[in-house]
């Protein structure tokens, strides 16, 4: 093998363990995430009237109901909680027999902070948007 060849594959080998690195750390911070929501959707059950979440279409195109009782974790209510501690994503690409008999969501892999990587202003830290939405609820 040449220098450049045995480069090359030095290089490919760094990158595929850096990708390695960053989906154990994404698995963990999944794990930490679901493991406060779970834990706060066990508190809000008992203090917070759930309501059947709302998807709305992509770029303002109208909305659907979904078949998840919960509740929003953003105030634009693109974010939301099932009762079960599952993370949701409320944007999406609606059809319009979406619009007429509702959507069946899938849950999402929950981050620490919602938002992350977005405009300024638009990022949340999980516990603190949990906070918002119910006081003390830790307490």
């Amino acid at each position: 093998m040449t220098d450049s060849a045995d480069w090359a594959a030095q290089r490919t080998e760094a990158a595929a363990e850096q990708e390695r690195r960053l989906h154990a750390r994404k698995a963990v911070e999944h794990e930490k995430a679901h493991a406060i929501l779970t834990e706060f959707a066990a508190v809000a059950r008992e203090r917070l009237p759930t309501e059947r979440l709302v998807v709305r279409g992509y770029g303002g195109r109208g909305s659907a109901r979904s078949d998840v009782e919960g509740w929003y974790l953003r105030l634009d209510g693109t974010i939301g909680l099932g009762t079960d501690g599952s993370f949701y994503v409320l944007t999406a690409p609606l059809s319009v027999l979406d619009r007429l008999r509702g959507v069946q969501l899938t849950p999402t892999p929950p981050p620490l902070v919602i938002g992350a990587g977005g405009k300024d202003g638009d990022s949340i830290e999980l516990v603190a948007a949990l906070e918002r939405l119910l006081p003390g609820w830790r307490t």
